[in-house]
């Protein structure tokens, strides 16, 4: 049976689900929630396919967005999410800019702004009337593809990224949560209203090229921690150098856990960890502890990667944009990207975070084949092989083995009845 909302309508409201717009008798319903198949499905990913021919055509990306959301948000009169909620929008504003190259050929470096604004509308015919964009990185580069603009005319209201030492101290326009069992960090500060009582998370990511493989929806979630402790990337000066302030809130025993938990993934033969320079490899295993420990204190209500059109190369000015129409979402965020990176050309054994994620009790599988496939066709969930949809390669710079091109595809072949862990 298909939810959407003019058949739910149509059937007398079942299941207190109201029309298009939300309403009864011109009031907003008091509660939303997600179509109630992909919420009986919290382990599948769904795959929309997306119909636009040209990359800059904003009116037909517009359009995607805002049919999807009419199609999995729904209007509920009771057991749902309340519409008082302050909603927060994570997408991907990595925009850049480069002085051989016009701005159009950047715009894979983050989500589609268009796409993004089409969300935006479904969600307000809902009610839904308080919106929070927020995101560490790069503030003089959010507008390059129109997310300011954007969020002025809904009524989004937008962080502040520079903080004081004293902000910390004083924890002003931050939430902080205790990392159980963290790895490197003790203590993680979000920017407020994250993880705040009251509030809801849509994450909205991009489907791209980045040197920790492909830059998806868990890695997304990266830009909602408040910087310096945001650098997840760079390594040991991050663990071992962070500024004064910083030291209470990172493990005393990060150093020695980072090693100990290389040195045994080195032995357990993760690939690319037994080069010639290990920094990279030694890179990643932070970047992946930290993730993991991020990934701990944060209850996303639904993550998305929009795929429109995905990006190879660095995930910055390095590379190509791709048509590829394909918009990825379900519940887990594990299980999205396991699935964003195998139709990216990429097999998910090899990249060793989600073995990680798993071995610290985050993520049940590292295997895509486990994990129910879905295609969203006008409202309804039809079931799917992985294999029926087409891949589209996204070369990354990821853990780069001898004699291997910069920039390259991991897809070297994993066992995964051998390596269950």
């Amino acid at each position: 049976m298909s939810w959407r909302r003019r058949d739910v309508l149509e059937s007398g409201l079942k299941a207190g689900i109201a029309t298009v717009a939300g309403t009864v008798r011109g009031a907003p319903l008091p509660f939303f929630g997600l179509h109630p198949f992909v919420e009986a499905n919290p382990g599948a990913v769904f795959i929309r396919r997306t119909r636009v021919t040209r990359k800059m055509d904003s009116a037909a990306k517009r359009a995607e967005g805002l049919k999807l959301a009419r199609e999995i948000f729904v209007p509920l009169e009771r057991a749902g999410i309340p519409i008082s909620h302050r909603i927060i929008l994570k997408p991907n504003v990595c925009s850049r800019r480069a002085k051989d190259r016009p701005p159009e050929e950047l715009w894979g470096t983050g989500t589609d702004p268009d796409f993004y604004e089409g969300i935006v509308m479904g969600l307000k015919e809902l009610g839904l009337k308080k919106f929070f964009f927020l995101e560490a990185n790069s503030p003089e580069l959010w507008n390059v593809r129109g997310f300011v603009t954007i969020n002025k005319r809904h009524g989004i209201e937008m962080n502040q990224t520079v903080r004081s030492i004293e902000d910390f101290r004083e924890g002003r326009e931050m939430t902080w949560s205790k990392a159980p069992d963290g790895v490197v960090f003790r203590r993680i500060p979000h920017f407020a209203p994250l993880n705040e009582p009251g509030t809801w998370l849509l994450n909205i990511a991009k489907w791209k090229a980045h040197a920790m493989c492909l830059s998806q929806s868990v890695k997304n979630e990266q830009g909602l921690v408040v910087r310096p402790y945001v650098l997840f990337c760079r390594g040991w000066p991050e663990v071992t150098g962070v500024p004064d302030f910083m030291k209470p809130d990172i493990h005393p025993e990060a150093e020695a856990r980072i090693k100990r938990s290389f040195e045994r993934h080195l032995r357990m033969g993760y690939s690319r960890y037994d080069g010639k320079d290990q920094s990279g490899a030694i890179s990643h295993e932070i970047w992946a502890q930290k993730t993991c420990d991020n990934m701990s204190v944060l209850n996303t209500g639904l993550a998305m990667i929009e795929g429109i059109y995905g990006r190879d190369g660095s995930g910055f000015a390095i590379g190509n944009d791709h048509m590829a129409n394909l918009v990825m979402f379900g519940k887990n965020k594990f299980r999205l990207d396991l699935i964003g990176l195998w139709l990216g050309g990429h097999e998910p054994g090899n990249v060793h975070f989600y073995r990680i994620a798993k071995e610290r009790g985050l993520s049940d599988t590292f295997n895509p084949w486990e994990v129910p496939i879905y295609e969203w066709v006008d409202g309804r969930a039809v079931p799917r092989k992985l294999t029926d949809f087409p891949r589209t390669p996204l070369v990354s710079n990821y853990l780069r083995k001898e004699g291997e091109p910069e920039y390259h595809l991991v897809n070297e072949p994993f066992d995964y009845e051998r390596v269950k862990m």
